[in-house]
């Protein structure tokens, strides 16, 4: 393998030869701030997934070694993120009871199988298959998420028993359950709730007004969840509001990642098949988009294909060490990005901050209230709550509006596995349904100029004897025979027509269903005495036509452009049929 080569696999080849100490003191810097923000991130995500808290520290460790060493952004920070999370627990809760060993292997398994089809994926090229994933589509399910997601952790506000991974069920168990609500963990989640959404919005405005600069103010605007996490501990630890029924953290074991193996067995990677697929392509998503806003303010490439590879990796490593699935965070990227990281080697620092944090700090979050990290959640997944996207769709495109629409409600009603699959289905029907029935406008020539435009929209010069057709989209099998209709349906209401011209600068590609289609309209045209011809064709469509029959039965002719067609046919004599 040459150097070019393995360096496209191993992006670090790349960037490390040009490390500098300018490069370490940024990505240090940004490190140090990543970190403080994800050790309370990274418990609540846990907790979220229905696991003990020190997963979270675990999946954050290796997983973002992995990515610094196969992935392609430069400010990606890889990490349990809250859709993910939410979509491990609706996963694995199916399939082993939270608490039992089982449900922490169905974790890695999970986590194992995302990565593999990752590296999968991107070793075969496959990025593009998540194009199917429409950002209508994506929108709408993370709105829909967010609000499971805070809903679901309203118990830890009250300090109630309540499950359910649907709305209905959500609503239901904590209404059954509100009663016995406990005061002081309910006042915790307040207070820490109305704190850090204070901390989002008031902060840095503050401690800007004190003098500080944009830089300090914006690390300690980060470091907001922090302070919540140390002063709730403290309060718990000093009160002993534990015995007063406050649901607390617990011990959380001191040590680095362990190593661990996925289950294979044959049953659980069958039930977690279609899970795996869908937490795949919705990180990857979520990840590459996040990626290239970031890479496009620095003029840097993100390369999809190697992006996967990257999670896969990540993945991977995460089934290996006490994990669980993770992908690239919007918030701890943006965090990551505007601390100053420089390089990926930013993320493996951080790794190493986790690690210490995971060794030395785990005994100071013992009386850590989980009130308090479910504040966390629900301050976090409000902001990925974008109503307005409802508003936008059904203003712009009905179709997209529907997807959107579908999308929520079948996430909030069946959940979050129903939701995107739901998704997914209606926005390639829509695509097919508006491909069935592609724009053909009848076009006639701008008086004074060479350009054809529709007859409808503009003052046109046409020829009665010459019907020209714009066909605006590739033809396929779906939309072949809608095609033929139109040119049938339209010269058989127009007895004068003796040339139909379609102009092809839109077809971008002819499939065979199509080009048989085309056969039969030149063959019945051919039997109305009408002639059929084609213009504007595109190279790569023309090459693939002149490998055929096609052109030698056409009964008309190929002209390179529509000016070229009229002119010769008006220039033509003419036969009565």
């Amino acid at each position: 393998m040459t150097a070019a080569r393995l360096a496209r696999y191993l992006p670090i080849l790349t960037w490390g030869r040009t490390y500098s100490r300018g490069n370490l003191s940024n990505d240090a810097g940004a490190a140090l701030i990543v970190t403080i923000m994800l050790i309370p991130q990274s418990l609540a995500y846990a907790m979220l997934a229905g696991l003990p808290p020190e997963a979270g520290l675990y999946a954050s460790i290796a997983p973002i070694i992995l990515y610094a060493i196969f992935g392609t952004s430069r400010a990606l920070a890889v990490g349990p993120v809250a859709v993910v999370s939410l979509m491990t627990a609706a996963a694995i809760g199916g399939v082993a009871e939270q608490g039992t060993m089982g449900y922490a292997v169905a974790a890695l398994t999970l986590a194992g199988l995302s990565g593999a089809m990752m590296l999968a994926m991107g070793v075969l090229r496959l990025g593009f298959l998540a194009n199917f994933l429409s950002h209508p589509v994506v929108a709408g399910f993370i709105t829909a998420s967010g609000i499971l997601i805070a809903l679901g952790q309203v118990k830890h506000i009250l300090g109630i028993a309540a499950s359910g991974d649907t709305l209905p069920e959500l609503a239901v168990s904590l209404a059954a359950n509100v009663g016995q609500t406990n005061p002081v963990t309910l006042a915790i989640g307040c207070v820490a709730l109305a704190f850090l959404f204070w901390v989002r919005r008031g902060l840095n405005p503050l401690l800007r007004r004190w003098g500080l600069g944009v830089g300090l103010a914006g690390a300690l605007t980060k470091a907001g969840p922090v302070l919540a996490v140390v002063a709730t501990t403290v309060v718990v630890w000093g009160l002993g509001l534990a015995e007063r029924g406050v649901g607390i953290v617990g011990t959380v074991p001191a040590s680095l990642p362990p190593l661990t193996l996925p289950s294979f067995s044959p049953a659980l990677i069958g039930q977690l098949l279609l899970p795996a697929l869908l937490i795949s392509v919705i990180g990857f998503v979520e990840s590459i988009s996040v990626a290239q806003t970031l890479a496009a303010k620095k003029r840097q490439r993100i390369d999809p294909d190697q992006e996967l590879i990257g999670l896969g990796a990540a993945n991977v490593a995460a089934s290996l060490t006490g994990g669980f699935p993770v992908t690239g965070g919007f918030s701890r990227s943006v965090v990551n990005y505007d601390a100053g990281a420089d390089t990926p080697a930013a993320g493996a620092y951080t790794a190493v901050g986790l690690g210490i944090a995971a060794v030395a700090l785990t005994p100071l979050i013992h009386f850590l209230p989980n009130a308090t990290l479910a504040a966390t959640i629900i301050v976090a997944v409000l902001s990925l709550v974008d109503f307005s996207i409802l508003r936008t769709a059904w203003h712009y495109s009905r179709a997209d509006f529907a997807a959107v629409a579908v999308t929520i409600l079948t996430t909030l009603i069946a959940g979050v596995e129903v939701g995107v699959s739901a998704g997914v289905i209606l926005s390639i029907m829509l695509h097919l349904y508006q491909t069935s029935k592609p724009h053909i406008a009848e076009v006639g020539c701008i008086p004074g100029t060479q350009h054809f435009r529709n007859i409808t929209r503009h003052d046109v010069q046409t020829d009665a004897a010459i019907l020209t057709l714009r066909i605006d989209e590739s033809l396929y099998f779906a939309n072949a025979r809608y095609l033929e209709d139109v040119v049938l349906d339209r010269v058989t209401r127009d007895p004068v027509v003796r040339e139909v011209v379609l102009m092809c600068s839109a077809v971008n590609a002819i499939d065979l269903s199509a080009l048989e289609s085309l056969e039969a309209l030149s063959a019945r045209l051919g039997d109305m005495g009408i002639r059929l011809h084609l213009s504007e064709v595109k190279g790569p469509v023309m090459d693939r036509l002149a490998r055929t029959h096609f052109l030698t039965h056409l009964s008309g002719q190929v002209f390179q452009s529509q000016w070229d067609a009229v002119t010769a046919l008006r220039a033509a004599p003419r036969t009565a049929a």
